[in-house]
């Protein structure tokens, strides 16, 4: 949820492990086949590179109507357990077969909807295999590349009319909108990396004509809470954010009238210490109160195990126009945004990565109406437009946003009874500084003439400052800016 519950849960949280390996690289090529059913990306370390987390889809996948198989006869197992007769509880949590094969049919029903045809798909394997092949040709390639070029996404080439935005009622039998006017003082920020999606790294791309859909598999949907609420978040907006676990430290502007924001993000990979906890930073357009009715436009960077099945850093964007009640999702995940571009993939995970003391890299993001059509367009990166939201999404935003914020969030579910280890940003306090602490800068918000402004009169403000906090500032270069996040559990938060 937003700060003062301006937004409501920000990402799904976590319902599974990964394995984690620090054994050589061959692990993994092996043992794969012997994790548990819903252990299907192996992670491995390089001990003497700096460690970059990777994850690969098993390279070679039992069919689904085997893995359906398996799962039935543990669930039959199951049923013949030690429970009593008479213990009504050990019966009731006994998974019924029947029950389950529902499940699965209403899953393949709700894949259909998602996961469009494909005139193309590039999957991980392909790019595996052409390092390996170039790696036993040539031995120039260092095994960090190697094993940095992968997160096992299936990505479809969908053709553009048929993406899942064209399900709406009131977008059948349309076509992707021209791109708008972009807002005046714009300045294209070279520094931003917008091809930084490991998908993209085999040089294969999509064909004129289409866009890529990362695939959404059964053990993705297997993995979330509720199937079909699968890709929404959870229907809890209040105003006090510290009450239901969700803690932030943020930016926010308000008071005024908002066509639009923009800000550069750096991008890390934050440790998520339980299944069931998610950490992301984001831009909010905020408008409409906040109770049955907020509107939001949301794009960022996230990690959710539970949504995305691993701990990579994705780009992803949200929507919602009732509070999450029954409108809006993640990404392409139901009708809603309209993709018009071919090179990024929404929900696919972002490369390079900052590293403390290292590198650090940053994406900038730009939401803005199109005056023209009063659409909300995002751009990604350097000039990459991605798409739009179509404004008869929205009730309050269909006019104008109200609020605008910039920020990080996390949950804390309180394992153990105290605070959580779920970093923020970098995993380090604001206080740290450049290389070592998490930023967003150039902070700008779009006025009613479509001009970008300096986000002036920013307020800054931290939930749990011993936990997370947050540090402002304004220079030439960076314009306004803020450093933010931390470590979570710590001496100062018990």
């Amino acid at each position: 949820m937003c700060l003062m519950c301006l937004l409501g849960d920000v990402s799904e949280s976590s319902r599974r492990r990964t394995t984690t390996i620090r054994n050589p690289i061959k692990c993994c090529l092996l043992n794969y086949s012997s994790r548990r059913r819903k252990q299907q990306h192996i992670r491995c370390f390089l001990h003497h590179h700096s460690p970059h987390q990777v994850s690969f889809k098993s390279i070679t996948m039992f069919s689904s109507s085997f893995l359906r198989l398996v799962l039935l006869l543990c669930l039959v197992s199951s049923s013949f357990s030690t429970a009593s007769p008479s213990n009504s509880t050990a019966a009731d949590q006994t998974l019924r077969p029947q029950e389950e094969l529902q499940k699965l049919k209403l899953i393949r029903q709700e894949l259909q909807k998602i996961n469009k045809p494909a005139v193309k798909t590039i999957q991980a394997i392909s790019i595996f295999s052409k390092f390996v092949n170039m790696i036993n040709a040539f031995r120039k390639i260092s095994l960090l590349t190697l094993f940095s070029s992968s997160d096992g996404d299936t990505i479809d080439c969908v053709l553009s009319h048929q993406q899942p935005a064209f399900d709406h009622p009131l977008l059948q039998g349309q076509r992707p909108m021209d791109p708008p006017e972009l807002p005046k003082g714009y300045v294209k920020d070279e520094d931003s990396y917008e091809d930084s999606q490991l998908w993209s790294l085999s040089g294969e791309f999509c064909p004129e004509g289409t866009i890529p859909v990362r695939r959404t598999t059964e053990q993705d949907m297997l993995r979330a809470s509720s199937v079909r609420r699968f890709g929404r978040k959870i229907r809890r907006v209040r105003r006090d954010s510290s009450s239901n676990g969700h803690e932030h430290a943020v930016g926010y502007v308000s008071g005024r009238q908002y066509y639009g924001a923009k800000a550069s993000i750096n991008v890390w990979s934050p440790r998520v210490a339980s299944q069931h906890e998610f950490s992301l930073s984001q831009i909010w357009v905020i408008a409409g109160s906040f109770t049955h009715d907020l509107n939001t436009i949301e794009a960022g960077w996230q990690i959710s195990p539970e949504l995305y099945g691993d701990t990579y850093p994705r780009f992803f964007t949200y929507w919602t126009s009732d509070a999450y009640r029954s409108t809006g999702c993640y990404n392409l995940l139901c009708s809603g945004f309209v993709q018009t571009n071919r090179r990024i993939a929404i929900g696919a995970a972002i490369s390079p990565r900052s590293s403390y003391r290292g590198g650090q890299f940053d994406i900038s993001l730009l939401i803005w109406k199109d005056p023209k059509h009063g659409h909300w367009w995002l751009q990604f990166g350097s000039g990459t437009l991605v798409g739009y939201w179509p404004a008869f999404l929205f009730t309050h935003l269909k006019q104008h946003g109200s609020m605008v914020q910039f920020g990080g969030e996390i949950v804390n579910t309180r394992p153990g009874g105290s605070h959580t280890s779920t970093q923020m940003g970098s995993g380090h306090f604001a206080g740290e500084g450049f290389g070592k602490a998490s930023y967003f800068r150039n902070l700008q918000v779009v006025d009613w003439d479509n001009t970008l402004l300096p986000a002036s009169n920013l307020k800054i403000l931290a939930d749990h400052p011993n936990c997370y906090d947050i540090r402002g500032g304004t220079n030439r270069v960076w314009g306004n800016y803020f450093y933010y996040g931390g470590p979570g559990k710590n001496p100062r938060c018990p």
